[in-house]
């Protein structure tokens, strides 16, 4: 139960402030409830969508979870959360006044639960910050290793032993030899400790064996902290983190690895998802209609796709070919000569409106809004040919309906294509954020109006 906490302290924040917020709106809701004039049930859902959307958008904007172990400041988090709160605040209230009120939430309802949330995630930060520094204090939870055995291995060793209340674990070190086959001796070794963190002492690794370690962590669930000397060949996120006066390189080997981000972008893809599935009925209905009418066969096309970790699912999008397009023969879009699409098919394509039942793959736990293509085997061997490692990395987290590979390159019709979009997923793994998310869904939002789809 502590190595679970302490492990997953950010996603107990972010979890324990939505709950909080809900809760307050709800304690305000009973004392409003007898009052018609403030409160029904028309606003609370409205009330309840809306603030929880705003909330993820905040904690992104203002980064309220994310911080290390080492150089994590309780009080100025403190200060960050209120500051966060009140945007959320500002937010909520010219949302609720640019819709003209059309919302139905009174500004004295807002209010009142935004000075009862203040309260209550104020408390309970508080009483958490302690209970943290306790499980901090009463054991080691984080296990770690190091690649290397000079002076960075004594000074790491020795700032770990003296700050227990960090709670990380030494399990062991390995050095490079002049032999061969060394990765796979470490490779054996991180199957055996199953470190959380690698400590890579630059001085005495080549820029090939950093780079081995690395590829190697993007396979394991485990991260990699660089002790300089830097030499400037990476492509992947980095922070920095002091070991008392030692600086420590983070590489985020791990798309989306910190528990906030998952459990944001989670959050926000069954919230958006949920809201287009009810605001976006009517044109779900008007397209089943038309494509009924327009060929004869099933509205909806099935297809098995390759999602995250190689797992294969179903993906749902309206039927645009003819029933009988498998006499083709054909693996890729032909672009407007290919004779398998119908008409309305192709209106459907370049405005993207055949993904729109991929919503359930969201729901379902199967799909994202955004991230990487989910592709047909023909595909995935292709890649797996060309590129294997950058593919292989792309699979680590859920595809995506849109992407910015999708909307630069669109549908790939040859091999050169379809590394061009990996390219541009590679992108979106290294750098993002519910931001990059809300920029894209924008961007693909366009697309729809404008009927640019490639």
């Amino acid at each position: 139960m502590k190595t679970y906490f302490t492990q997953h302290r950010s996603m107990l924040y972010l979890w324990t402030d939505i709950l909080l917020l809900n809760l307050a709106y709800f304690i305000t809701y009973k004392f409003f409830a007898s009052d018609p004039g403030v409160f029904s049930h028309h606003a609370y859902l409205n009330l309840f969508l809306v603030s929880n959307l705003l909330w993820l958008i905040c904690v992104n904007l203002f980064q309220i979870y994310s911080h290390t172990e080492v150089s994590a400041n309780e009080y100025n988090r403190f200060w960050k959360l209120v500051l966060t709160i009140t945007a959320h605040l500002v937010l909520l209230e010219a949302l609720n006044y640019l819709s003209n009120e059309a919302l139905g939430i009174k500004e004295k309802w807002i209010f009142t639960g935004y000075q009862v949330f203040t309260m209550l995630s104020l408390l309970v930060h508080v009483a958490t910050a302690l209970l943290f520094r306790y499980i901090r204090k009463s054991g080691q939870h984080k296990k770690y290793v190091i690649v290397g055995n000079g002076d960075q291995h004594e000074l790491i060793t020795s700032f770990y032993g003296k700050q227990e209340h960090l709670g990380y674990s030494f399990r062991g070190s390995f050095k490079f030899e002049d032999r061969p086959s060394q990765i796979e001796s470490l490779e054996d070794f991180i199957e055996l400790e199953k470190p959380d963190f690698i400590y890579c002492c630059l001085a005495e690794m080549d820029k090939e064996q950093v780079k081995g370690v690395i590829k190697l962590a993007e396979r394991k669930n485990t991260h990699v902290r660089l002790v300089p000397e830097y030499p400037g060949f990476l492509s992947n996120r980095l922070d920095f983190e002091p070991v008392g006066t030692l600086p420590i390189i983070n590489v985020q080997t791990k798309a989306l690895s910190r528990s906030d981000e998952q459990f944001i972008k989670r959050a926000f893809d069954i919230t958006f998802s949920a809201i287009v599935m009810v605001l976006g009925l009517p044109l779900f209905l008007l397209i089943m209609l038309l494509v009924k009418l327009s060929s004869p066969g099933s509205v909806f096309f099935l297809q098995e796709r390759t999602g995250r970790w190689g797992k294969t699912f179903k993906i749902i999008k309206f039927r645009t070919m003819h029933s009988d397009a498998s006499k083709y023969g054909l693996q890729h879009s032909l672009g407007a000569k290919d004779p398998r699409i119908t008409t309305l098919g192709f209106l459907l394509r370049r405005t993207r409106l055949d993904e729109l039942p991929q919503f359930l793959n969201v729901l379902k736990g199967e799909m994202s809004i955004v991230g990487p293509r989910p592709l047909h085997k023909y595909d995935v061997d292709m890649l797996m040919s060309e590129a294997s490692h950058e593919f292989q990395k792309a699979l680590t987290i859920r595809p995506g309906i849109t992407s910015i590979g999708q909307i630069k390159v669109g549908y790939a019709s040859s091999m050169s294509e379809n590394l061009l979009r990996l390219k541009y997923d590679m992108l979106y793994l290294n750098t993002y954020s519910l931001t990059t998310d809300l920029y894209l869904i924008a961007l693909t939002i366009q697309v729809i109006l404008l009927g640019k789809g490639k």
